[in-house]
């Protein structure tokens, strides 16, 4: 039975990182899952009660820049809720398309829901791009964080 929750603490460690790139995974909670069932089964022996409270209070870190990211990006060029809304739905269209389709997703998304709302090319195009870069600017933070909260598990388990 260890083995199995061993092999399923790794797994959710795997599929957490993926999920920091895919929208559709929850990859803060299953990253931190994964990491706590770990530290439990080991009876908190090796990574300890307060180093799985560093690794929650980065792993909020990494889901509040997940949400906010997006809306400071695009609302900072004055984008429209049909913007925003857009951003949303072309991120989970792009999934189909892999990494490209992942950042070209939101921009399309975003730029077509400006233009419903405003019918402004330039205003549109201006939102897409903020969408985009605000879309790469979180995924690298997230990762970053995740680098981080691997670092401190490892750190914890080894020394």
């Amino acid at each position: 039975m260890d083995v199995a929750l061993w092999v399923l603490a790794g797994a959710m460690v795997l599929v957490g990182i993926i999920g920091m790139v895919l929208p559709l995974l929850p990859g803060t909670p299953l990253l931190f899952g994964g990491l706590w069932l770990a530290a439990f089964l080991d009876g908190y022996q090796k990574v300890g009660v307060s180093v799985v409270v560093v690794l929650a209070v980065l792993a909020v870190l990494a889901w509040v820049v997940d949400y906010v990211a997006a809306v400071l990006g695009v609302k900072r060029v004055g984008a429209s809720g049909l913007a925003m809304a857009g951003a949303a739905a072309g991120a989970l269209v792009g999934i189909l398309g892999g990494i490209v389709g992942l950042i070209v997703g939101p921009i399309v998304g975003a730029m077509a829901g400006e233009m419903l709302a405003r019918r402004n090319a330039g205003q549109a195009t201006r939102v897409g791009i903020a969408a985009g870069l605000s879309f790469i600017a979180a995924v690298a933070f997230k990762l970053g964080i995740a680098a981080g909260m691997l670092a401190v598990f490892m750190f914890a388990y080894l020394v």
